[in-house]
């Protein structure tokens, strides 16, 4: 943490469009997914430095840097890092090119840090123009007493404004940011949200749903001009990881349930496009899945769950249509749980990630390292849907609504998860990374997003404690309460806790985001909820701590 800073207590102004429209934007035609080029796109925030900075991939000597500089030709830009933001010392310093086949942003390594240290750094233009100065940190090495983390996921941007950063921002009280996926969402506007849902000031570009890479850079560049974002980014360094948004809903290797080719073409140029962009707008390096080392207190295991191994998920609906009797329904879920469902081949992480990750946590162990933190995108606690929560749905609920939730009430009842998107869809790949786990004797918490609910979850495997689970509430889409709110949040949460032996905290109600601090005797998660999202706040509506001990793989609530 870095309570006195300075740099704090100065905010940034946003970017702004100007004068965007899909119309004028594609009046050259043609832009398809394998563009490189896109200029006029990148006009339409300006020119110059027009998305601030950023930071990340922590090490203990070096950090990747990230800015953006529109020009009218590739434009080499200084940068230099510095602990005191005067620049009286500069600590290490480079040149990097922003050109158009990069959607003008550019990213660098700064070499040579100190570990465990502040800094400050810049980028500078030909004509004298200069950045925002950023803040970013290297990761502590030897003995670390404690480890502060605001954790993010879930940030749809037409569903309200982005306070969750905003606080985290204003708190300044963590050593580095950890975003777990939906950073951006896909959607065409008036989807999701609908038209009713979404606030009108937060105007969604491109309108379209995105598809080729033109699309995702424009999404992208509206996102990273909201200044709250762009607030959290320049003062912490970030560790992060897609999930499914990032490319399209429910995606996995080779298509998505948002991807239908006979419109929208190959799964496998839109997924390239979809990487290539968050690569570009993000400080993230091209590796699928990395390890963090902080001291000897935590490794982090940054995973890719979503599109490097991970197989088709099961369909409840598939499994049950045609069935028209409730004894056909039974007979066809039970078939399902006892056959494909538990079939041992399917992969979540696929072979080569989960070999590493058996051999990073072993690894963390044997080097003296307290805790095996998987950062990482969905829930891989045990989740099943109470039988009464399919009668607390409104008569006007949206159809897809009203079939989700019957069709995950009849999985519950046949002794069948609720989400086969998360890690209960895959239970054997789930049991492969929690025997590594204890093999290696781990401490393991698996840190998770998605649902947009927060969740505090104890892990076990075949009688043994394996670990736990915090998953952090969304930053703004909306949860259990958007569909199941005829049932007071508070007997909701109390419903499907009650109902779930190894779910000892849920709530289902509330936006917000989550700080995970380390130590060497536990861990521990503190659920900060925004008091909404409809105006842009740093007011919070209360906080929920859990914590877990050192050794009790469990949670104390």
């Amino acid at each position: 943490m870095f309570k006195n800073d300075p740099l704090a207590n100065t905010a940034p102004a946003p970017a702004a469009p100007v004068a965007l429209s899909r119309r004028n934007l594609f009046k050259l035609g043609g832009l398809a997914a394998a563009s490189v080029s896109t200029p006029a796109i990148a006009r339409g925030f300006g020119t110059g430095f027009t998305h601030g900075v950023a930071s990340g991939e922590p090490g203990q000597t070096r950090v990747m840097l990230w800015s953006r500089f529109v020009a009218e030709q590739d434009t080499t830009l200084e940068w230099e890092v510095s602990q005191s933001l005067d620049f009286a010392q500069i600590v290490s310093a480079g040149s990097v090119i922003a050109t158009p086949s990069r959607d003008w942003c550019v990213k660098t390594w700064a070499n040579g840090l100190t570990p465990g240290q502040w800094y400050y750094y810049r980028f500078t233009a030909p004509d004298g123009s200069q950045s925002e100065v950023g803040r970013t940190r290297s990761l502590p090495e030897g003995a670390v007493p404690r480890f502060r983390m605001a954790v993010f996921s879930c940030s749809n941007y037409g569903f309200g404004y982005f306070n969750a950063y905003a606080h985290a921002a204003e708190a300044n009280d963590v050593d580095i940011a950890l975003h777990l996926g939906d950073y951006i969402y896909e959607y065409n506007a008036g989807s999701y949200p609908s038209e009713r849902e979404a606030v009108v000031e937060r105007v969604l570009f491109p309108s379209e749903e995105i598809v080729a890479l033109a699309d995702y850079r424009l999404r992208y560049a509206t996102y990273r001009s909201d200044p709250d974002l762009r607030r959290i980014h320049q003062l912490l360094p970030m560790i992060a990881v897609w999930d499914d948004h990032e490319s399209a809903n429910d995606s996995w290797k080779n298509g998505a349930q948002n991807h239908q080719p006979e419109t929208e073409g190959s799964w496998d140029v839109r997924k390239a496009a979809a990487k290539r962009a968050y690569r570009e707008w993000l400080p993230v390096s091209d590796d699928p899945y990395a390890e963090y080392q902080v001291g000897d207190l935590a490794t982090l295991l940054r995973l890719d769950t979503r599109l490097e191994g991970r197989e088709e998920q099961f369909n409840i609906g598939d499994v049950i249509q045609g069935k028209r009797t409730p004894e056909e329904i039974g007979a066809a879920l039970t078939a399902f749980r006892e056959g494909a469902y538990r079939e041992e081949s399917r992969e979540l992480l696929g072979a080569a990630q989960q070999a590493w990750l058996a051999d990073r946590l072993k690894s963390s162990r044997t080097g003296g390292t307290q805790w095996q933190v998987l950062v990482q995108q969905v829930l891989m606690g045990e989740l099943f849907t109470a039988p009464r929560l399919a009668e607390a749905v409104p008569p006007n609920a949206p159809e897809f609504i009203r079939r989700r939730v019957q069709a995950s009430t009849l999985a519950g009842n046949a002794g069948l998860p609720a989400n086969m998107d998360a890690w209960d869809g895959y239970p054997a790949a789930r049991a492969r990374v929690f025997e590594a786990s204890l093999a290696a004797d781990a401490n393991l918490i698996s840190l998770a997003g998605d649902t947009h609910n927060a969740w505090g979850f104890d892990l076990a495997h075949s009688g043994q404690k394996v670990g736990v689970e915090f998953a952090t509430p969304g930053v703004t889409s909306p949860g259990l309460e958007s569909y199941l709110g005829a049932i007071p949040p508070q007997d909701l949460s109390r419903a499907i806790v009650n109902h779930n032996p190894a779910l000892k905290y849920a709530d289902t109600s509330q936006r917000g985001y989550m700080v995970v601090e380390l130590t060497p005797e536990s861990a521990s998660a503190e659920f900060r909820f925004m008091a909404g999202i409809r105006q842009r706040s740093t007011r919070i509506a209360g906080t929920k701590r859990i914590v877990a001990s050192a050794g009790s793989r469990e949670l104390t609530i």
